[in-house]
Parts: C-alpha cells; sequence; structure tokens
C-alpha cells in the first residue's frame, strides 16, 4: 500500500507509475488523497489546538477558585464544555476523513519501478534474469492432486462417533507400525 510520504513527497513520480500500471483516475485518486489527508490534517492541528486550550483554562479554573472568584470559574468551566463539544464534531470529521482516506489507498495499487517497461499483459514483461534449471516435465505427467489419488497418499475419513476415531487412530498406528 502507498504511503502518504511516498504521495506528498513524489506526487508527480506516483501518479506517472500509477498511469503507467494503466490505472484509471491516478490524477483524481491521488488529488482525493492528498485533499483528505489535508482534511485529517487540519482537524488534528485544531482538536490540538482545542486540547491546548481546555488544559490553559482547566489550570486557570483552579486558581480562580482558590482566589474566591466563582463566577468567572463557572464561565470558565462554561467555556470548556462548549470546547469539548466542538472538539467531538471535530473527532467526528477527523475519523471520517482518516477512514475515507485509509478506504482509497486500499484502493490504489503500488506503483512499479521505473525500470518496469509499460504493458498491458505477462507478454509484454522483460526476463532480466533466470536461476536454476527449467524444468521439463513429460507430456503425459499428472498433477498432484491425481498423483495423491493414484498412490493412495492421503487419506480421508469420515468418522461419525468417538469410537469411530478411536478404532480409526489406532487401525492407522497398527498400518505404520507405531506402538
Amino acid at each position: 500500500m502507498l504511503t502518504i510520504k511516498l504521495i506528498t513527497e513524489n506526487t508527480d513520480a506516483v501518479i506517472r507509475g500509477l498511469e503507467k500500471k494503466h490505472f484509471k483516475g491516478a490524477k483524481e485518486s491521488i488529488d482525493k488523497v492528498l485533499e483528505l489527508n489535508d482534511k485529517r490534517r487540519i482537524a488534528q492541528n485544531q482538536l490540538d489546538k482545542n486540547l491546548a486550550e481546555v488544559n490553559a483554562t482547566s489550570k486557570s479554573i483552579g486558581q480562580l477558585m482558590k482566589e474566591g472568584k466563582k463566577e468567572e470559574a463557572e464561565a470558565a468551566k462554561k467555556h470548556v464544555s462548549e470546547i469539548k463539544e466542538v472538539s467531538k464534531a471535530l473527532q467526528a470529521e477527523m475519523d471520517q476523513a482518516a477512514e475515507e482516506l485509509q478506504n482509497l489507498l486500499y484502493t490504489i495499487p503500488n506503483v512499479p519501478y521505473d525500470e518496469v517497461p509499460e504493458g498491458t499483459s505477462a507478454e509484454d514483461n522483460v526476463v532480466e534474469k533466470m536461476g536454476g534449471m527449467e524444468t521439463e516435465l513429460p507430456k503425459n505427467a499428472l498433477p498432484h492432486w491425481e498423483l495423491a489419488k493414484k498412490y493412495d497418499l492421503i487419506a480421508i475419513w469420515v468418522l461419525r462417533s468417538r469410537e469411530q476415531v478411536s478404532r480409526s487412530i489406532k487401525d492407522w498406528a497398527l498400518v505404520c507400525n507405531v506402538r
């Protein structure tokens, strides 16, 4: 999955890579990612400012109560509760933007390396290096599931009761000479 950091630092390269991969709406998707990220960051910054203001006001409330200024302390408490209500709405907005951003990022594929040739199918790929020996199977070679049936390599038991399970395990142990 592409990261926000990669998208923000290399926006044009990401768009070129997605277009190379024939991803439809690459520019629009990346623009939407940047827009949602900005929306999330703005909400986060405002939440941080609100939290700092709540903390500062809460400290002053204690000081005002010590000095006996109850009316000012009550006004400050009311102000703190208003800020907290605004913060709840901001938190919901930030969470919504973060969720939309994450869901959008899930739909965007990774960017290919610059060395990868442009193409639409496997035939367009270039073989850079091959290792090991290439295995040549005979024309009448059987797939693994057919070999398992032919040589009775897989035992599938349908068991209906505990007694059958116990009996089957004992029978299997005898066949395998397990004691």
